[in-house]
């Protein structure tokens, strides 16, 4: 089903890319729209595209700006040449009218098994503490839900995770860590979220993963893909160990 009467903003990020603005905030419908839009590009690509990267409500479109400047557009005159970003602008504004309510991307469920507190939760007991909780209502009320994965960013295969119920929902630390481990499951505001690497960072450290999110020698490198649905799974240390190194 189309949509010619969805409304995009389209603007220039740089010289080789540009942003197309599908609505405002978190919302599941929106970020549909996103998805469907990243799918069409992906499977109709125009000469010059590099990527997409989507995000909670627009779609970033990289692109070589040389290759696009060769192409041959019918509305362009010989006194009137259009730039490489009012090519790729008018490319996407055309595919953004083939997108509607029908999904075009494969919605894929992906659990992931989670040592709750602990070394590996250092904050869980704080978050349960923070909302009147017991450790044990937290790890259910965390683990009950699909979890919506609207982009990866922060770092790779860090996913931003929307749909966390509000009973948990804790802010950021007021002082970040310096280091926290790959794997570790945390909670920002409304948001939820796994390290994928060792960095620093602010977010309730509720839990760990023995999965690794990012994999820079196998394609695709990153475990998850925005628009995919995550369940986390409470597991025993014993378990955590049988999951260590495990490919999905």
């Amino acid at each position: 089903m189309s949509n010619r009467n969805l409304r995009a903003t389209i603007k220039p990020l740089g010289d080789s890319a540009l942003i197309v603005q599908l609505g405002e905030g978190i919302s599941p419908s929106i970020h549909e729209l996103v998805s469907n839009l990243s799918t069409l590009l992906n499977d109709h690509p125009f000469e010059g595209f590099i990527e997409s990267v989507p995000a909670y409500n627009n779609l970033t479109v990289y692109y070589n700006p040389i290759v696009v400047h060769r192409l041959q557009i019918n509305r362009q005159t010989h006194y009137t040449p259009l730039t490489p970003f009012q090519k790729v602008s008018d490319f996407m504004g055309e595919l953004v009218k083939q997108i509607g309510t029908n999904k075009f991307h494969n919605e894929r469920v992906v659990t992931i098994p989670v040592l709750y507190g602990g070394k590996f939760g250092p904050d869980l007991e704080y978050v349960a503490k923070y909302h009147d909780l017991s450790i044990d209502e937290v790890i259910q009320i965390h683990s009950e839900n699909d979890y919506l994965v609207y982009m990866i960013g922060f770092a790779p295969g860090f996913p931003f995770m929307g749909g966390l119920n509000e009973q948990i929902a804790t802010p950021r630390k007021e002082t970040p860590r310096l280091v926290i481990a790959p794997g570790s499951v945390g909670i920002a505001g409304k948001q939820t979220g796994v390290y994928s690497l060792e960095t620093p960072g602010g977010w309730q450290i509720i839990g760990r993963t023995p999965l690794d999110l990012f994999l820079p020698t196998i394609s695709p490198p990153t475990l998850l893909q925005a628009g995919d649905k995550i369940r986390f799974a409470p597991i025993s240390p014993k378990e955590y160990d049988h999951y260590k190194g495990m490919k999905l």
